[in-house]
């Protein structure tokens, strides 16, 4: 039963994960928004200006260029596909697919075991707040596991908004996790992983607990019956309260995960609550919620394709 449940979810998640790629890719781009680019190299850092006629120094730092306006969804996606190609928008794919692999196999697998274990044997059924438990420590544990592929992920997916010359150009996953290995220490592979996690206990307890909860309450005031209609209405339900959920500390990771580090440079954040500090000092609170209509567009269709998935991959491998 518990190995059975690790398989399930696992397929369920890759289903999930690669279907809306695209989506989560666009919310990556967008929470990268308005972030001050990191220019480790001295030749790449504004320019002095020299002039002998406006000041007696003869001196003058070039004025900084305004910022880009901030555009939706829709047009980040035009954009991508303008400037890179429609095969941009599967950008990391791979990392994506490891990601699901490692993470999403493991908090979902560990989640069946927990509520096996946990649910009143008599009803079957699981008091919230058993759920919400077994949740949080189900991500923990996946996202310790996957982080590595998390990094990878955010990193493939937000190369291209960076100049030609700054790019990392990883081949693949495997590329990616090796040369961050190699370039930045082991450590690397587990940069943000603190956020990570804290994002991943949040998502997991509130995407599992409150997509079964929510349809025992269909089921039980027999609003629909148990099919299709009553997965998707409750998988949808979950995914509106993940996204609220979870936003700000994704914005964060997407942030640390992302950033440039090399020897001898400041990184851009010491750590989640320096990033956070700055995120919100230079752009505002709701700067938290940079890329929420593409993160629930995502996490909306995710939650429903996934949770559609494992009732269908359920119902194939119930006899085994």
């Amino acid at each position: 039963m518990g190995v059975k449940g690790f398989v399930e979810g696992g397929v369920a998640s890759i289903i999930a994960g690669c279907s809306t790629h695209p989506l989560d890719l666009i919310k990556v781009r967008m929470q990268l928004q308005g972030e001050k680019p990191s220019l480790p190299n001295p030749a790449l850092r504004p320019a002095l200006v020299f002039s002998s006629s406006s000041s007696s120094a003869g001196i003058h730092v070039a004025p900084s260029l305004p910022p880009p306006p901030r555009v939706g969804p829709i047009s980040v996606g035009i954009r991508i596909m303008q400037t890179e190609g429609v095969a941009a928008l599967f950008s990391g794919v791979s990392a994506t697919v490891l990601r699901q692999t490692l993470y999403s196999t493991t908090r979902m697998g560990l989640y069946d075991v927990l509520k096996t274990k946990w649910s009143d044997p008599e009803t079957g059924s699981m008091p919230l707040a058993r759920k919400i438990t077994a949740g949080l420590f189900a991500g923990g544990i996946g996202a310790a596991v996957g982080n590595p592929a998390d990094v990878a992920m955010v990193r493939m997916q937000a190369d291209g908004r960076l100049p030609a010359a700054q790019r990392r150009n990883y081949r693949g996953v495997g590329d990616a996790i090796t040369s961050m290995a190699r370039q930045e220490g082991v450590g690397s592979l587990w940069r943000g992983s603190a956020l990570t996690v804290n994002r991943a206990m949040i998502v997991t307890a509130s995407q599992l607990a409150s997509y079964d909860q929510f349809k025992e309450m269909i089921l039980e005031k027999g609003v629909m019956s148990d099919g299709i209609g009553t997965h998707v209405a409750a998988s949808f339900t979950a995914g509106f309260v993940a996204a609220v959920a979870s936003n700000p500390v994704d914005v964060i990771k997407t942030r640390v995960m992302n950033m440039r580090v090399e020897p001898g440079v400041v990184a851009p954040y010491s750590g989640a609550l320096d990033c956070a500090l700055k995120t919100v000092r230079a752009e505002g609170p709701m700067a938290l919620y940079k890329g929420f209509v593409p993160t629930i567009s995502r996490q909306g269709p995710f939650t429903v394709v996934l949770f559609v998935t494992l009732e269908q991959v359920r119902k194939l491998l119930k006899e085994f």
